[in-house]
């Protein structure tokens, strides 16, 4: 009985004017007098700026002028972490809604100003009544009012006296007698001439206007084309999940402990309670995990620990982890050995016999001088005996 129910809806409803729509949204609108930002639909309904990216649109166009709007400012200000502002600005830098330029003060220190526009696209089509740049001197928001009094210079620069009376106008006389008509109407005098006008000025119920700004750096020529998104889409496809493991030869042993393991985790965690497809399903990625010695025990651990909260989808959690956490194959006897490095032989030193010089070789003897110098004394003895 206490419960306030709010009815002010449900007149509002009542007094919109014709019948109400049978499905979709029913607009309530009422003007606001004050602390509102207008919002083009071409912001409001892009089809290929992320809901995000709109959001940080709004506020960035809803805060005054000279607002930090940072990545660090935005998230201080939004729920939005700063990975997603940072995405959503350069969503907005993408198609032109923003643009952070660098400058440098007269001190040296390097700035970065950001530039927003409410609305890009019109940045590129000519504008009818843009005023071309001239100097401060000429280039004056009067310019059509002085063009207009210019048009109408020659009728109020001539003296009162040499205004047309209306006066000696043609009396009304008889037709046979047209003569005497052109008679009043004075001729033009040749000798005086009249002064030249004074220039124009500003009418007095113009007020005097400021010039007019340049525009923005950021603005585009209107024959630059329209810019293509940087970043990809956020809505876009995901690359699809990698399979299952399979094991190399499914045999009914290797099968049937898998499809055991699978049944039992309810037993130990009542989440994982699965469908007999499921089970069927996650059967093979088991088998591999079995083919490549993994425990039971082991298994079941790694499946079961660490759940999310709550627990929405179990076959498809199993299924992750059984991808992802797919063990390596236990190595073989000849991976787990230390190969031996080969043995090098060294050759001993010898000292000659005759000079008692000090050679490499595997057995004593003399050195390649001394073995020389016997062959040719060797060789003389023979010719000597010959």
């Amino acid at each position: 009985m206490d419960t306030q129910q709010n009815t002010a809806l449900t007149r509002a409803l009542a007094e919109i004017p014709g019948p109400l729509p049978a499905r979709g949204v029913i607009h309530i609108a009422i003007p606001h007098t004050d602390r509102f930002t207008v919002v083009g639909n071409h912001l409001a309904q892009h089809p290929d700026l992320s809901c995000t990216a709109v959001g940080i649109a709004v506020r960035i166009q809803s805060l005054p002028q000279g607002v930090e709007v940072s990545i660090k400012a935005l998230a201080a200000r939004c729920r939005e972490g700063e990975k997603r502002i940072a995405a959503a600005l350069r969503e907005l830098e993408a198609f032109g809604y923003l643009q952070r330029v660098r400058d440098r003060l007269p001190s040296g220190r390097t700035v970065t100003r950001t530039v927003f526009c409410n609305q890009p696209t019109a940045l590129l089509r000519p504008r009818p009544t843009a005023i071309p740049r001239q100097p401060a001197a000429t280039a004056t928001p009067q310019a059509p009012a002085a063009a207009a009094a210019a048009a109408l210079a020659p009728a109020l620069a001539l003296a009162p006296s040499e205004v047309p009376a209306p006066a000696p106008a043609p009396a009304p006389a008889p037709a046979p007698a047209p003569a005497p008509a052109p008679a009043p109407t004075p001729a033009p005098a040749p000798a005086p001439s009249p002064p030249p006008p004074p220039p124009p000025g500003p009418e007095p119920d113009m007020p005097e206007l400021p010039p007019v700004p340049p525009p923005p750096s950021f603005v585009t020529p209107p024959a630059a084309p329209l810019p293509v998104p940087l970043v990809p889409n956020p809505t876009a496809p995901k690359p699809p999940p990698p399979p299952l493991p399979q094991p190399a030869e499914l045999t009914p042993e290797l099968d049937r402990a898998a499809t055991a393991l699978l049944s039992d985790l309810r037993r130990h965690t009542p989440e994982f309670t699965l469908s007999e497809t499921d089970i069927r399903q996650l059967a093979p990625g088991v088998a591999a995990w079995l083919e490549r010695a993994a425990h039971p025990d082991a298994i079941r651990r790694t499946l079961t620990t660490d759940l999310p909260h709550p627990l929405r989808r179990p076959a498809l959690l199993l299924k992750h982890r059984l991808t992802a956490l797919l063990p390596p194959p236990l190595p073989g006897v000849r991976d787990l050995t230390v190969p031996t490095r080969p043995r090098v032989t060294v050759t001993p030193f010898q000292t000659c016999d005759d000079c008692d010089r000090a050679f490499r070789s595997p057995t004593p003897g003399h050195c390649r001088d001394c073995r020389e110098h016997r062959t040719h004394r060797s060789d003389d003895t023979r010719a000597a005996a010959a």
